[in-house]
């Protein structure tokens, strides 16, 4: 009888078209269309699954609980345009292309946690700016395309 640790490794040698298969006859389902890598990883899975078990209920529901959750997450308020967090602003400035993702109470920008887009502008350009209005999302007369 093949071993998991077999089983594991020989995931590592199988073509994309034998992890199709693979995952057909473990997991009783069509292959979703995925790199090979997270082919492999969820075969991986439910194989040590089988032989360790899975979550347990109680661990199971926790994360079912932070998924509804995450999908009512709250737009944050920016110069009374609502942004969902997760989203990023992208703005090119003195040679440089700045990334800010908006989260639930903030802004992360190079690592660093800002309460407000000005904070952000205010460091990156040097000088005082209005945050949304430096990251394109309100111009003089109100938002873009208004």
């Amino acid at each position: 009888m093949i071993t998991l640790e077999q089983r594991l490794t020989a995931l590592a040698t199988m073509s994309p078209v034998q992890l199709a298969a693979e995952w057909q006859r473990v997991l009783k389902s069509p292959a979703p269309a995925m790199t090979p890598d997270l082919l492999r990883r969820g075969i991986a899975y439910r194989l040590q699954e089988e032989v360790h078990g899975g979550l347990k209920p109680s661990v199971v529901r926790e994360l079912e609980r932070i998924g509804r959750q995450s999908d009512r997450t709250a737009p944050v308020a920016v110069a009374g345009l609502h942004i969902k967090p997760g989203t990023r602003l992208v703005r090119d400035w003195g040679g440089a292309t700045h990334h800010v993702l908006i989260e639930e109470q903030g802004f992360s920008y190079r690592d660093q946690r800002y309460s407000s887009l000005s904070e952000i502008a205010s460091t990156i350009t040097g000088t005082k700016w209005s945050g949304p209005r430096f990251f394109g999302l309100k111009g003089r007369g109100g938002p873009p395309n208004a």
